[in-house]
């Protein structure tokens, strides 16, 4: 009798599948998305995977080919919707929920981040049609995203503040300033989480002026900075987008966990 022949069979098995967190989307995309899927999604479902695989280069890997290298392809607008099933599903660690709307935010703003850093050149790897066509995927997707707030952890919150003043309603601008009260108590100016907060509440005031004040005096002092006379939402963005990284990168230093 093999007594081995079981731990090798599970090993294998193991291994077919690949890493732990590509095995968990594949079953959340299998329970989320039934039908048809974009074809992005073969990275979690082909038979033949990496071997070098591990949780964090697979994560790398399978928003790359969403978000090839920042940059929208004609077909990153369809691959969107696995990063949205994602980021509402609880059996997703914050952590990988806070990075599908992270991604999600980043797929709305290519356009604008990159203007403000090629300024007045046109970004070399433009794609207007394929960036409009990301822009609105993430929008649809959007107030499925913003109804999870009181269910959020507070990262994943952040993250959520940052769509809330990509796709700005009226609704969404005059509820940021109570849910985000808490932030500025905890957090106060000077911190990356403090400036973050305080930074989306002057852009949810849609303060044309206000806006441009605080993104030069922010990147002045901390961040890359932009030519000033880039647009301002554009500006915005491209400080917003390093922030949100910044915060991201912190993410052990917030309760991320329910």
């Amino acid at each position: 009798m093999d007594t081995h022949a079981e731990p090798e069979q599970t090993r294998h098995d193991a291994i077919a599948a690949g890493p732990p967190i590509r095995q968990l989307f594949r079953d959340v995309i299998t329970d989320r998305l039934p039908g048809r899927r974009p074809r992005q999604a073969a990275m979690l479902f082909d038979a033949e995977i990496d071997l070098c695989w591990d949780d964090r280069s697979f994560l790398g890997d399978f928003c790359n080919e969403i978000l090839h290298q920042d940059t929208c392809q004609p077909d990153t607008a369809d691959g969107l919707v696995l990063f949205a099933a994602l980021a509402v599903d609880d059996r997703i660690p914050a952590r990988h929920r806070f990075r599908a709307v992270d991604l999600l935010f980043r797929a709305a703003t290519v356009a604008e981040r990159h203007l403000a850093e090629t300024w007045p050149a046109t970004p070399p790897h433009a794609d207007p049609d394929s960036e409009a066509r990301a822009r609105s995927a993430v929008k649809a997707c959007t107030p499925d995203l913003l109804t999870r707030w009181s269910a959020e952890c507070p990262a994943v919150r952040l993250a959520l503040a940052a769509l809330a003043v990509v796709f700005p309603t009226d609704r969404t601008l005059t509820a940021l300033t109570p849910r985000l009260q808490t932030f500025t108590h905890q957090h106060p100016q000077g911190t990356d989480v403090g400036d973050y907060v305080r930074f989306v509440l002057v852009l949810a005031a849609q303060d044309n002026d206000g806006i441009l004040t605080l993104t030069e005096k922010l990147t002045d002092a901390y961040w890359t900075g932009t030519t000033r006379g880039a647009p301002t939402r554009a500006r915005a963005f491209h400080l917003l987008g390093q922030m949100l990284t910044k915060v991201g990168a912190g993410l052990t230093r917030l309760p991320t966990e329910r």
